[in-house]
């Protein structure tokens, strides 16, 4: 249930390409930039489902997306969140698979594999070995025809407990809340999008399991269904398997189609809401058309012109002119009734908003008076066509835009006239739009920090109802009919029994003129090459400096080079279609590169200056404070934010180099006092020549890339003196647990985390380790979700994690769940992490399940060029051989439990856990102190101890 992105289009690899001509001819006119074209087949079964394929063989595997018609825009009066709902119920198995649905598949290797429900549809997915497509078709057909006899009230009331978890945990964190506001406020009170989505406790509460079923035989058969075939897979084997699966599943009565209606305003409004958050922020939307009217595509890049980053105008404005703004975005929310046109400006700390809006309002005046330029156009256009390539590698995106087109248009290659559209937008029909669209009517909301009021956002009126509804209009009817399927149910899922190989490229390597390594893997996708600069730093580089040094210090290299400000580089990344970015990691920093083929050269040259020419100007270091604060003081307005800034130094004690925010942002105190002498040091001391290696993955070759790199790295001399070494001691545990809490006064939610500190990554057993946290709370079905989630429903999800690191790495019990089951959840996770090391150790069924999905997904893990470039860096960071992938299968085959077991008692010692819990301590202070875990402090949102109360 996320926000999509602004499009599934994207851009392609192809640039503008020019006709030679003769001498004295007038030049050959440019060809239309064009993207590639998804080849698809479509049939339609006798019974009325809609099946797309698509064939992509470059891995074994197979993107199985199953896309319903129907989301929560069909929900009548009373029933809001009941489309959500059902999506969670479609999990709990089915007449001839009465247990987790997710089992099957976590013995697969599925990746890529969820659920969500939006405003128009519902959808379903997994990306599965080729050989298993037989066994995903059974479960997604058994559940869509087989579905009614495994749903009871129990099912019924586990899910909606956990739904209900889920809306606590969105709704505590910052501007949690806007969403469901600006909705109601967006459109009438009878029109299908007033309501939110996940909808409103109360009707969650009044659900029914009447409802339910109703629900599923209205909505879920088969003629109001698009099931998207994409990847190892032909149109003739689609064809059988999905008769064969799919063919007896009844069509379904037809559906009452809710109508386009955009209902926008004619005149402003506007609202204020107080939150817990950290600064003020201004929403302003407008209504605007379907996301099937051609209209839209000049929305989106008039959206981008005024706010779509760094160039953007109203960026340029606020941000960089005026300092009104720590950050401003322009978006649009794409919808098939209407679509909602969007405005978010982070004001800068004690700035009237009313200067923010004074400002606003100029810039858009100036926009529809002129429109964009068409060079503005121009580098949105090739923006959009970039990204598109980048996107193609997995075969779940691939399905998504053509399930996307055929629901929505009718049409899987609709992807296909939206891009076209983009590409013919002119100035003038830009401007147009806008003053169409974006002209007047606008809701503007005012989000300020204060105390929060508990309450139901779903009781406010918002917007009355309005005139000029249009009536649904029932879908097509057809002559549909079953076909007598030969699949026995009875027999149960079927067997997966052979699984594909993993094809990963072999490391290359060479060497620049002045010695720095190169590692090649090459991956002739897509016409793109990735590359990284990997430096031995990180934020464990920060012992011994202001903290978030080397994280601010990264984010300033593309701020500005001797020759170019910052404005001037996005620019040129823009008309480039390349992606640069520069960060930090725990013990790495690193400036990546993502470079379509045509575009290598150019795009090398202004990264390698990005590298080595940072200017660190002192008004865009000013900027780039200001903002970072404002991100501090969001990290300490979120749960997650204030409990990785608080664990980790309790956990590695004073002194340590991971004793630090885990974010890597630094304190507010570190980041005022740091300058560009700070900067320029660590620069010299980490981010040069002799502390690098290169990192290339992508359609070249190392006879190709070398000279191409010895051109802008090779004359790259590094400084006098050695790089500083960083101290990774080895840290003792507490002698016995301890609690601290956090107060987040008004919470819905409470946050534990619990930690203790595990080996390194590099470690011997580093695959015993983490068979061991798959089982115990890495998976869905893993024990602490299956407790917390599943059978007791106090939270959306609860997990155990590691984090990387060279030196010893946090463990982490992870669990956000409703307030007043906060002290019976720590209980919970405290009886769960003593038996596994006590009466109840990992099963050898719990140790299979996970060694067996870990080794078959490792093909649909490693389908793109950014998943073998992250294999690259881990094998880099962690001195693993250059076949660690490809001999990964072997070593997680010849784990012994017995050594899996040892894992376990060497990482959780429940009597040892220090306890983070961020909460209403109203609420919870007295529970958990009950609960007797350990010695109990109170602590401020910096870590400090809080004032006594």
């Amino acid at each position: 249930m996320r926000k999509k992105p602004l499009a599934l289009l994207a851009a392609s690899l192809c640039s503008f390409a020019f006709g030679a001509a003769p001498s004295l001819a007038a030049p050959a006119p440019a060809a239309a930039p064009s993207i590639p074209e998804l080849a698809y087949q479509r049939f339609v079964l006798p019974n009325g489902l809609t099946v797309v394929v698509h064939e992509d063989h470059k891995a074994p595997v197979v993107a199985v997306s199953v896309w319903y018609h129907v989301g929560s825009s069909y929900e009548p009066a009373g029933k809001t969140g009941f489309a959500h709902l059902f999506e969670h119920l479609m999990f709990q198995g089915s007449e001839n698979h009465k247990d987790e649905y997710f089992k099957p598949f976590e013995l697969a290797g599925a990746t890529d594999m969820n659920g969500t429900t939006w405003l128009d549809r519902t959808n379903y997915f997994e990306t599965v070995p080729t050989t298993a497509l037989d066994m995903a078709l059974w479960m997604e057909s058994d559940r869509m025809g087989h579905l009614l006899g495994a749903i009871g009230q129990a099912q019924l009331d586990e899910q909606r407990g956990v739904v209900q978890n889920e809306k606590r945990q969105d709704e505590n964190q910052p501007y949690g809340r806007v969403g469901e506001l600006i909705q109601a406020e967006a459109f009438p009170a009878n029109h299908p999008y007033h309501h939110d989505t996940i909808g409103s406790m109360a009707d969650l509460n009044a659900a029914s399991l009447a409802d339910v079923k109703q629900w599923f035989r209205d909505y879920y058969g088969a003629a109001n269904t698009v099931v998207v075939l994409a990847g190892d897979v032909t149109p003739a084997q689609a064809r059988e398997k999905m008769l064969r699966y799919f063919g007896d599943i009844a069509p379904g009565p037809r559906v009452p189609r809710p109508q386009p209606w955009v209902a926008p305003r004619s005149e402003s409004t506007r609202g204020t809401m107080t939150d817990n958050v950290a600064q003020v922020r201004i929403y302003r939307e407008w209504n605007v058309p379907s996301r099937t009217d051609a209209e839209l595509n000049q929305l989106q890049l008039a959206a981008a012109v005024l706010g779509g980053g760094k160039t953007s105008r109203l960026y340029q404005r606020l941000v960089y002119r005026d300092r009104l703004a720590d950050d401003v975005s322009v978006d649009i929310e794409q919808h098939v009734l209407a679509s909602l046109f969007q405005l978010q400006v982070d004001v800068k700390k004690g700035v009237d908003p009313a200067r923010v809006e004074a400002a606003v309002a100029e810039e858009w005046a100036r926009f529809l008076k002129d429109g964009p330029s068409a060079d503005e156009l121009e580098r949105e256009k090739t923006t959009v066509r970039a990204a598109f390539v980048r996107g193609l590698e997995k075969v779940n995106t691939q399905a998504s835009i053509l399930a996307e087109g055929q629901l929505y248009q009718g049409d899987p290659g609709a992807y296909l006239k939206d891009f076209r559209g983009l590409m013919a937008a002119t100035p003038a029909s830009v401007k147009a739009a806008a003053n169409q669209w974006i002209a007047r009517g606008d809701y503007t909301l005012t989000v300020v920090p204060g105390k929060v009021e508990a309450q139901d956002l779903a009781s406010s009126a918002g917007r009355p109802a309005a005139p000029g509804k249009p009536a649904p209009v029932l879908s097509p009817a057809g002559d549909f009919r079953t076909v007598k399927s030969g699949v026995d149910r009875g027999q149960g899922v079927p067997a997966v029994t052979r699984f594909p190989d993993l094809s990963f490229p072999s490391l290359q390597h060479g060497r620049l003129a002045n010695g720095i390594p190169v590692v090649l893997a090459e991956r002739h996708t897509v016409p793109a090459v990735q590359l990284q600069l990997l430096f031995d730093a990180g934020y464990a580089a920060d012992q011994g400096r202001k903290l978030g040094t080397s994280s601010f210090t990264m984010a300033m290299l593309d701020e500005g080079t001797a020759r170019l400000d910052s404005v001037e580089i996005a620019k040129r990344k823009q008309r480039l279609g390349a992606a640069i970015a520069s960060g930090c990691g725990l013990d790495h920093c690193n400036v990546s590169l993502n470079a379509l083929d045509d575009k290598l050269a150019p795009s090398l040259d202004l990264f390698a200056d990005i590298v080595r020419n940072p200017a660190l100007r002192d008004a865009d270091v000013a900027r780039v404070r200001g903002q970072w604060l404002a991100g501090i003081a969001q990290e300490k307005s979120q749960p997650v934010g204030i409990a990785l800034r608080t664990l980790p130094p309790l956990l590695y004690g004073k002194g340590h180099a991971y004793a630090i925010p885990f974010t890597g942002s630094g304190t507010e105190a570190s980041i005022k006092a740091l300058g560009t002498e700070d900067m320029r040091a660590f620069l010299r001391d980490y981010i040069r020549p002799d502390n690098a290696k290169i990192l290339v993955a992508g359609d070249t070759t190392l006879a190709a890339i070398i000279p191409q790199l010895d051109r802008v790295f090779g004359d790259w001399k590094a400084p006098a003196g050695k790089v500083p070494a960083k101290n990774l001691a080895e840290v003792a545990p507490p002698g016995a647990a301890r609690v601290f809490l956090v107060d987040r006064p008004g919470a819905q939610q409470s946050l534990i985390l619990a930690g203790s500190l595990a080996p390194s990554t590099r470690a011997a057993n580093d695959v015993e380790i983490q068979t061991m946290n798959g089982a115990f709370g890495g998976t869905f079905t893993s024990r602490l979700n299956m407790n917390l989630r599943e059978d007791k429903h106090w939270a959306y999800g609860a997990f155990s994690f590691l984090r990387d690191a060279q030196g010893q790495r946090p463990f982490l019990l992870y669990a956000p769940v409703q307030t007043d089951k906060t002290a019976p959840s720590a209980a919970e996770i405290l009886k769960e992490s003593r038996a596994v090391v006590g009466d109840r150790p990992l099963t050898a069924e719990e140790i299979a399940k996970i060694k067996v999905g870990d080794v078959r997904s490792m093909p649909g893990r490693y389908q793109t060029t950014s998943a073998v470039m992250g294999a690259l860096q881990d094998i880099a960071l962690y001195d693993r051989p250059d076949d660690y992938v490809q001999t990964l299968k072997a070593r997680i085959d010849a784990q012994k439990d017995a050594d899996v077991e040892a894992a376990a008692k060497e990482l959780i010692h429940p009597d040892r856990f220090t306890w983070v819990i961020v909460g209403d301590l109203r609420q919870i202070e007295a529970p958990v102190r009950a609960l007797k875990l350990g010695e109990v402090q109170v602590l401020d949102a910096d870590g400090n101890p809080a004032p006594a109360r």
